[in-house]
């Protein structure tokens, strides 16, 4: 069988406001803290981890804490991020807590064939919540605001704003052996998308690409997405894909560890940040899993500068 992904492992995405953005992501949207960390390559910012219950991969939403302007909104970019829930029930539950938290939301709709609902951070990131109809696993956090029914199961799928997708579907399915499934027209009426599946498919699963010549350069800032990962199972299978990229000769990071996990680095050709990360060791690996992300943890090449770290690091809340 072809080395395969087997879905959405993260995303990362920019904040200017960490306080801000802790108390939206727990507070109104129910996720879970897992990690508070800092970049491990500017460790003057915090990198948050939200995730389910258990701190699954496929859950995780991490960001960074940067002081930037606004994103310049475009294509060449990741232009929206799906999250799941179990049932279009939730989403008719999610479009009234939205709105009764005065959270930009669209109306529920249909969107691919998945009932669906719209809406946007304060700093305007923009999401898709979808009905996975009951497909994958759920974790909730007993801690959550949220009833434990309508809690947000994960990631996926992830649309990324294309001009071109010809080299960019080629990568895809002849690299990262990818299966175009399906096109639908892009809800804002601004080209096609295709979905390209992985693994064993379903939404946890699925990239989806919004073919828009018409759109301007995307620019990076807050509200925007850093990058997105997809799953490996293991260092095994990375070394395999850092090995397949060599091969098709596609420039890439190398192997980084990042001790949560271990990742590659690369980007597709219309110029998105892919990462492939492996499922473990996970984020259970220096605190226990009862109190993830309630203190700073440090992988332990940064440990010897905590003091000097944390001295830096604004106050969360």
């Amino acid at each position: 069988m072809s080395l395969q992904l087997t879905g959405i492992h993260h995303l990362t995405a920019i904040t200017a406001n960490a306080p801000e953005n802790l108390r939206f992501y727990t507070k109104v949207l129910g996720l879970r803290l897992v990690k508070k960390t800092v970049n491990q390559d500017d460790t003057t910012a915090y990198h948050l981890f939200y995730a389910d219950g258990k701190a699954t991969p496929g859950t995780d939403l991490t960001f960074f804490d940067w002081p930037v302007g606004r994103e310049g909104r475009g294509t060449h970019s990741i232009s929206r991020t799906g999250l799941r829930v179990g049932s279009a029930d939730s989403v008719r539950w999610w479009k009234g807590r939205l709105d009764e938290m005065k959270v930009t939301a669209s109306d529920v709709s249909e969107i691919d064939g998945r009932t669906s609902l719209d809406f946007e951070d304060g700093e305007g990131q923009r999401f898709r919540l979808i009905d996975d109809g009951g497909l994958s696993p759920s974790h909730p956090w007993e801690r959550s605001p949220v009833p434990a029914e309508h809690q947000i199961k994960g990631l996926g799928p992830i649309t990324i704003s294309v001009p071109d997708i010809t080299n960019t579907e080629l990568v895809l399915t002849q690299v990262m052996n990818m299966t175009e499934a399906r096109r639908y027209p892009s809800p804002d009426g601004e080209g096609q998308v295709h979905v390209f599946s992985m693994g064993e498919g379903g939404p946890a699963a699925e990239l989806h690409v919004a073919v828009q010549p018409g759109l301007p350069i995307a620019r990076q800032g807050a509200g925007a997405v850093h990058h997105v990962a997809f799953r490996a199972p293991d260092t095994h299978a990375l070394t395999a894909w850092t090995e397949r990229l060599q091969g098709f000769r596609l420039p890439s990071s190398g192997e980084v560890e990042r001790y949560y996990f271990r990742s590659l680095y690369f980007r597709e050709p219309n110029g998105v940040l892919f990462e492939i990360a492996t499922d473990g060791p996970g984020f259970a690996v220096d605190e226990p899993m009862e109190t993830l992300g309630e203190s700073l943890s440090l992988p332990p090449f940064l440990e010897p500068k905590r003091a000097q770290i944390e001295a830096r690091l604004k106050p969360l809340e």
